[in-house]
């Protein structure tokens, strides 16, 4: 792990709030660098995670197996993001669903008792805590949420291409099915008719 990869870290943890050199160094201590393959797990369903991991480069989806066998993809961990299965390691139960790298991925790694430790030591690491999870996991989510249950199928693919067009160009049509519930068929006829009407007019 370079010098350079943790000022990218510490970069990224200071855009929600500051963090003493003090709390900077103990974090540090706990970070692993760590490098995933396209389609290694993360974490499996199942099992009883016990780290995290910040998105250094590359791309994770969180997902569950429906009854049916299929996939439904909950939630993407991009670049600066934290992937793990929060409410499983707080609550010390196996984890309902697998996260998986969509590409050849790079992350840190921390212990989550570890870190936890850190939150009760550090008031500013509790406030980087308390932050990221209200803006990521209630804030960002709460819409989310809604639109899945009361937007047509049509509305939540335009609200995720228009909301989200940079990670949108690096998934594959079934992980985006798979995020709104829909079948790859039904996504490619979605798509062509949203194409077929923000196409420009040719002149008359």
């Amino acid at each position: 792990m370079t010098k350079a990869t943790t000022e990218s870290f510490f970069t990224a943890i200071k855009a929600y709030a500051s963090i003493s050199a003090p709390a900077e160094a103990a974090w540090t201590e706990l970070l692993r660098y760590r490098t995933y393959g396209k389609g290694s797990d993360f974490i499996t369903a199942g099992q009883l995670p016990t780290t995290v991991a910040f998105v250094l480069d590359g791309l994770f989806s969180q997902f569950y197996a429906a009854p049916d066998g299929t996939a439904v993809i909950k939630y993407f961990f991009p670049e600066r993001r934290i992937a793990a299965s929060v409410s499983a390691m707080l609550l010390n139960r196996p984890s309902q669903f697998t996260i998986t790298a969509l590409e050849d991925s790079a992350v840190l790694e921390y212990d989550f008792v570890a870190f936890k430790g850190l939150v009760e030591r550090y008031a500013d690491i509790a406030a980087f805590y308390i932050k990221y999870m209200e803006r990521h996991w209630i804030i960002e989510k709460e819409p989310v949420e809604i639109s899945m249950r009361h937007s047509s199928a049509m509305e939540r693919y335009c609200e995720f291409i228009d909301g989200n067009p940079q990670l949108a160009s690096r998934l594959k049509q079934h992980h985006i099915a798979a995020y709104l519930g829909i079948t790859p068929e039904s996504l490619s006829r979605m798509k062509k008719e949203r194409d077929q009407s923000v196409r420009p007019r040719s002149p008359s």
